[in-house]
């Protein structure tokens, strides 16, 4: 996919009363790109999901719904059993190409594994549009759209809302402190986008208040970082970068221990939804985690849902986490799907991370994303 031009999105943020996944889209919100955009004819759209086993993709679902019912166009939404059912999603994804559609969504359950079907929808031009997972190395001219979470701006708001409530620990500290972060790998693109997005505004926010700042642990988080200012020995803060041998939350939790366990630890972030349940599975040895930081609890940030991180959030053992976007992911995949049908030329389309805790958990702009 040739590079493009990416333009900053922000999800809206109301719904219509009495349909909670319904997005009130203003005019000024909606991309430039899609402006006044109609269906050159009723078109019809496959929309491949990873599976359906998640409400993430009921949400996803959402979004479609309300973009094909703004633009007239229809859509069939198809997925595997589980995630890891990959053949089966290739399977479908060439049953689809088969029938010739004049655009298809997909969510990939492994990137490599579409590669062929690509160079088929090249061959007879059948834009795809990716949603949730970029594929970063389709073949050239296949995907015209990825409709995905800016990672790096998602991190960051993880950093900014942790920050608000460690600040006066950091100011009022005798001593270093640490900060840790735990990321399932250091190889997939939108988990390094999302853990560099965190440790740089971290490293932003500590500076602008006079302190300095050192970064440890996995090479390549240590390499990415930017602005740090100080050596590990002499830093005010270090964030501890903690990465598992391999992607479970045992192995993450081990990480998480290791960064927790240490007395001057005053916050942690897990920046997926497996690192984050490994956080919390080590703090059911540690206990160490909590929302207030005056009185001495580790603040604890998480990213993603599901009924863990939610839990802990909602009883305070987590301070908050950030959710991404399905509704807003499956609403722009069917726009952008409309706009190449009618031959535009596409630019990507990333969707913002959004915070929440216990005071917006019920929120009908943030309900809809909390998916299990």
């Amino acid at each position: 996919m040739k590079a493009k031009k990416v333009i900053a999105l922000v999800m809206c943020a109301t719904m219509v009363a009495g349909m909670s996944a319904t997005c009130v889209m203003a005019a000024d919100d909606m991309p430039e790109q899609f402006k006044d955009l109609k269906a050159a004819e009723a078109y019809e759209f496959p929309m491949m999901v990873k599976s359906f086993q998640s409400t993430y993709w009921d949400a996803a679902q959402e979004g479609m719904k309300k973009a094909a019912e703004e633009l007239g166009v229809t859509y069939t939404a198809q997925g595997p059993n589980s995630e890891s059912d990959i053949a089966d999603q290739v399977n479908m994804i060439n049953t689809a190409i088969a029938s010739n559609p004049k655009g298809i969504g997909i969510a990939a359950c492994d990137t490599s594994s579409v590669q062929d079907a690509l160079k088929t929808c090249v061959e007879k031009g059948i834009p795809v549009v990716t949603f949730d997972t970029g594929i970063a190395d389709a073949p050239e001219g296949s995907v015209v759209c990825e409709v995905c979470t800016d990672n790096a701006q998602a991190g960051s708001v993880a950093a900014e809302h942790m920050y608000d409530a460690i600040k006066d620990v950091i100011a009022n500290a005798e001593g270093q402190v640490i900060i840790g972060e735990v990321n399932q790998d250091a190889t997939a693109q939108n988990i390094q986008q999302r853990g560099t997005g965190f440790i740089n505004k971290m490293i932003e926010l500590v500076k602008a208040d006079g302190k300095t700042v050192a970064v440890k642990g996995n090479d390549f988080y240590v390499n990415a970082a930017e602005g740090a200012d100080a050596e590990e020995a002499d830093a005010d803060v270090v964030i501890q970068v903690g990465v598992p041998a391999q992607t479970t939350v045992e192995l993450c939790s081990t990480e998480a221990q290791a960064i927790l366990s240490q007395e001057n630890c005053i916050a942690v972030f897990g920046s997926n939804q497996v690192s984050a349940e490994g956080v919390l599975a080590a703090n059911n040895n540690l206990n160490v985690l909590g929302s207030d930081a005056a009185n001495g609890d580790v603040i604890g940030v998480g990213f993603d849902a599901g009924t863990t991180i939610k839990t802990a959030v909602q009883d305070g053992t987590l301070l908050g986490a950030v959710t991404q976007s399905p509704l807003m992911m499956g609403y722009y995949a069917i726009y952008a799907l409309t706009a190449a049908a009618n031959g535009q030329e596409l630019e990507d389309v990333p969707t913002a991370g959004y915070w929440y805790d216990s005071t917006n958990m019920e929120d009908e702009s943030i309900a809809p994303n909390l998916y299990d």
